[in-house]
């Protein structure tokens, strides 16, 4: 159950489910990307698309994150993010790609696992809680290994959220 339609109120310290800020919808297998700077561009022209967004705008905001330092994690993952004005809420979209890029990882390692998170500019303890969510999640070597292993959007998605909601 996808619950983008719900509200946290500011200050609220519960942490966030990855359900308030990843739908099914948002999961896709078989990505096919020739390098790093595509697909971002190509994720941020999906999520601009959903969100209503300028897609330029959203990979500006995202690649000038990666200026900073790759959001590789190593062992395969990244995790591109950035603050985005005009967002209401944190939004994911998780993607594994056909075959695996170079992300600039401090492992060295190419990336097969992409976690795009957009946030917004305010509630700064909201996207502290959403990161961390996601980190925390893509840290775990079963699910990872799942996520690799699923053949499906739909299936990708549920190894994602299982035993978090």
């Amino acid at each position: 159950m996808c619950e983008q339609g719900s509200v946290r109120k500011l200050g609220d310290t519960i942490p966030m489910k990855v359900t308030e800020f990843l739908c099914p919808g948002d999961a896709v297998t078989g990505l096919r990307a020739q390098d790093k700077a595509r697909l971002l561009n190509e994720l941020c022209n999906r999520a601009a698309a959903t969100l209503k967004l300028d897609a330029t705008h959203l990979s500006a905001e995202i690649l000038k994150r990666e200026e900073l330092g790759s959001t590789a994690m190593g062992g395969g993952v990244a995790i591109p993010h950035a603050r985005v004005e005009h967002l209401a809420k944190p939004f994911g979209i998780l993607a594994r790609l056909r075959k695996p890029i170079d992300f600039d990882a401090i492992d060295d390692q190419p990336v097969d696992l992409v976690f795009l998170l957009l946030l917004p500019t305010s509630v700064p303890a909201e996207q502290l809680s959403a990161l961390a969510t996601v980190a925390r999640r893509l840290r775990d070597p079963s699910t990872v290994r799942e996520l690799r292993r699923v053949a499906d959007n739909a299936s990708l998605y549920g190894a994602f959220v299982r035993g978090l909601q």
